[in-house]
Parts: structure tokens; sequence; C-alpha cells
């Protein structure tokens, strides 16, 4: 089996995140857009407003998770959505999706945040068992709503 490393991406690895980002909003049925890919990674960056963690595989990155940056306010309480998980479908079965959930783990304890929080398709039952495996548990306390606004 080969050997995975989890990693914090940084704007040097603009042009490793950019084909796997837009890999991942294809699987989304977005169409591909490597400059709007290109463009939203570098603000992210560029603002400090998420961290991306990627999944090398030696020197090739094949796969990534970004974590968004939240609070809660009844905990007083800094806490990371973990908005985007994504493994090339060519390196899928190698241990990369959970590497890089227990990498945004690692890297929420290590600064003090007292939760990760996800959500996925109710129809994405492979993931669903991911997270389950990996010790993550679905809330069934909350509902999620949302709003379009564009």
């Amino acid at each position: 089996m080969p050997s995975l490393i989890v990693r914090q991406a940084t704007i040097a690895d603009l042009d490793t995140l950019v084909p796997l980002f837009d890999a991942y909003r294809q699987f989304y049925e977005q169409p591909s857009d490597l400059i709007g890919a290109r463009s939203f990674l570098f603000d992210r960056f560029e603002h400090q407003q998420s961290i991306i963690l990627l999944a090398c595989e030696g020197s090739r990155a094949v796969g990534f998770v970004q974590l968004f940056p939240s609070f809660s306010s009844a905990r007083l309480a800094r806490t990371f959505i973990l908005n985007d998980l994504f493994v090339s479908p060519d390196a899928r079965g190698m241990g990369a999706a959970r590497i890089l959930l227990d990498g945004a783990c690692e890297y929420g304890r290590n600064v003090g945040a007292a939760r990760l929080s996800l959500s996925t398709a109710v129809t994405n039952t492979i993931a669903q068992s991911l997270y389950e495996k990996a010790g993550w548990t679905r809330d069934d306390k909350f509902y999620a709503y949302g709003i379009p606004l564009t």
C-alpha cells in the first residue's frame, strides 16, 4: 500500500490544488472552470479564510480537505466547517479520505477548536459510511436549512 502523508497547503500549492478543486466541483455537477477555481482558492489563501490540507503520495497530491473557520456562540468556542473533501478517482481506496479526515481533526485540536462539523447529501451513503467509521456522528437534534441568495 502506498505511503500517504497529510500536510497543510499554502498559496505555493495553488497549481497543484486547482485541478483537484475543479474535479471536486465537477463531481457536484458544476462545469469545469479552472480560472474560477484558481481565483476562489487564491482568495481563500490571500484572506486567510480557509485551511486546506493535502493528501500526498510522494510528491503527488491525491486529495484535499478544506476547512472554513466558524464559532459557537453557545460554547464560546472556535469551530470549523469541513466544507470540501475530495480524493482523485485514481487514488480512491488508498485511505486518503480517512487520513484527510484524521488530519482535519488533528488540525482542529491543535488550534483549540471545540468541534468540526460537516454535511453531506442524504444519498451519499459512501461518504456517510466513511464519516461514521472515522467516529463522526450524525446530528439528530438539528435540521439544516438554507435559502438561495443568488
